[in-house]
């Protein structure tokens, strides 16, 4: 660690506390130049973000951790900033993520105040600074799958093929941008979920990417996890009760059939995206602990596309293609559903 950025911390958490009798353990971290450390002083703890100002820059990160924490999203609270040296001073959230709560029996209660937590953030007026999912954004993820899972698989597509794809990623897109357009999390899952200590609560992190996109986007990072399944019956009884809590606006000419439609159509876009995404964390960024979750990515983007008539050509072309060179470097998926 930089001595010099070593000391300045020391020098502005004792300003900031009023006290040099602290002590601080930095955290095991996978946040690029982005770092945390854990700062204890008496009988209470906070939480130091450490971002460099020339690696990192931690306004987007403030600006909506405030914008948010002023309109009741329980995001950890700012309790000193300098913007100029790169350190913050949080609230401690402590270490309990929801996904190690998570068992057949905790889930639905825990799902159930998750709900609650979108459609209060869905009903957030005044966000005009939050920038657009727009259709240039929904394509470029859903290419990622182009350009780091083919190549990886030394899939080279005809020129019909890359049609077929792009008529796909174009559906998709479009079907996002017709949904009621909302504040979007954009990673809202067990992972980024904490329990409070002492509270039955949860709170929220890594919400800086937020946009304004589709109401089922966040729904579908949830109960869709990556890196957790549950049985396709209780995916849908959870979406029941999640259009249940929507307000009348969102559903206008939008009975359950429909929204049933809009997020598995979202699901399909996100999935495109991960396969890409956690392809391209290995092979350019060295990470392999995500291709373990590959394969059950891939079932299910297979598995949510059977009856979307629109979408057939391109998973014709994903079985045919994609599939047997998939199954030989990732391994095939054994669907282990809670």
């Amino acid at each position: 660690m930089n001595t010099q950025r070593e000391h300045l911390i020391e020098q502005w958490v004792a300003s900031v506390l009023d006290s040099d009798q602290y002590q601080i353990s930095f955290l095991a971290g996978d946040a690029s130049f982005r770092r945390y450390a854990r700062i204890q002083l008496n009988n209470k703890t906070f939480m130091l973000m450490d971002a460099p100002p020339e690696k990192e820059d931690c306004a987007p990160f403030v600006k909506i951790d405030e914008f948010f924490d002023l309109h009741g999203v329980r995001v950890p609270h700012i309790i000193a900033k300098d913007l100029q040296l790169g350190f913050l001073l949080l609230e401690d959230f402590g270490d309990v993520l929801l996904s190690s709560l998570l068992n057949a029996e905790t889930v639905d209660r825990y799902y159930q105040q998750c709900f609650k937590q979108l459609v209060q953030l869905q009903a957030i007026q005044n966000h005009a600074d939050f920038p657009a999912y727009s259709y240039e954004k929904l394509c470029s993820e859903m290419h990622l799958l182009t350009e780091w899972l083919l190549p990886a698989l030394h899939v080279l597509p005809t020129a019909e093929e890359t049609q077929v794809i792009e008529q796909a990623f174009d559906f998709l897109a479009n079907a996002a941008l017709a949904q009621p357009q909302v504040i979007v999390h954009r990673d809202f899952h067990s992972r980024n979920l904490m329990k409070l200590a002492d509270q039955d609560e949860l709170g929220v992190i890594d919400f800086q990417d937020a946009v304004i996109g589709a109401d089922t986007y966040d729904l579908i990072s949830l109960t869709r996890d990556a890196y957790v399944q549950w049985e396709p019956a209780r995916v849908y009884r959870w979406f029941n009760e999640f259009y249940d809590l929507l307000p009348a606006s969102a559903k206008q000419g939008r009975d359950f059939i429909q929204f049933k439609r809009d997020a598995d159509l979202m699901a399909v876009q996100r999935h495109i995206k991960i396969l890409g995404i956690f392809v391209r964390l290995f092979e350019r960024d060295g990470k392999s602990g995500y291709l373990n979750d590959l394969p059950r990515v891939m079932w299910y983007l297979l598995q949510e596309t059977q009856e979307i008539a629109e979408l057939q050509a391109f998973i014709g072309f994903m079985q045919a293609r994609v599939m047997p060179a998939f199954e030989q470097k990732y391994g095939k998926y054994q669907m282990v559903s809670v």
